[in-house]
């Protein structure tokens, strides 16, 4: 396999493989809230606690189905879109790991208890713990991301690639022809080789 098509190989598994751990993790448990008002946990999916997980998820792997059957332009573009998700997600999926994420627990707070407010909600909320799923997301998106570099990296090989025979022996497509089988037998018959 040359490096073009090991390129294509590897940007398109990147795109599906990224998109499948976000559509799975988001309907996975990112986020527990622990409410001070009640002994019951409040339990926040991916969904929830980053809006545009789920879309953005479909939208990449749409793009790796389709990166495997269109033309080198359309892949440097999807290559782009791509880049620009997994900065996107990426980014968002590690401030929820790095920071105090009230804000991505509000929507579910509100939802479940009827409070509204930042303040209120912090009232109610005495601790967050995350789960290991913000993570394994945040490793697809760092993978999406790698995808789309190959893809920038690589589009032009691909668009060589498809025209490599013909570059190689510009002459190769107009002096060959099909090769008759009976001539050619008789040909070998009479001592001569039709193939010279």
């Amino acid at each position: 396999m040359n490096l073009a098509r090991r390129g294509r190989s590897i940007a398109v598994l990147g795109f599906l493989l990224s998109g499948a751990i976000g559509i799975i993790s988001s309907t996975q448990t990112w986020l527990t809230a622990e409410r001070a008002d009640a002994g019951e946990a409040i339990l926040v999916p991916g969904a929830s606690a980053l809006p545009l997980l789920a879309p953005l998820s479909l939208a990449v792997l749409a793009l790796g189905l389709a990166m495997s059957i269109v033309g080198p332009v359309l892949r440097l573009v999807f290559g782009v879109l791509g880049a620009a998700s997994a900065v996107f997600l990426g980014w968002t999926t590690l401030q929820l790991l790095v920071t105090e994420p009230v804000s991505a627990v509000a929507p579910t707070v509100t939802e479940t208890t009827g409070l509204a407010g930042s303040a209120a909600i912090a009232d109610v909320v005495v601790g967050i713990e995350r789960s290991a799923w913000p993570a394994i997301a945040l490793v697809g998106w760092i993978v999406l991301l790698a995808a789309a570099v190959v893809v920038l990296m690589t589009w032009r090989r691909w668009k060589r690639g498809g025209r490599r025979f013909r570059t190689d022996a510009p002459h190769a497509t107009e002096t060959a022809g099909p090769v008759d089988a009976i001539d050619s037998w008789d040909d070998l018959s009479r001592g001569t080789d039709p193939t010279r």
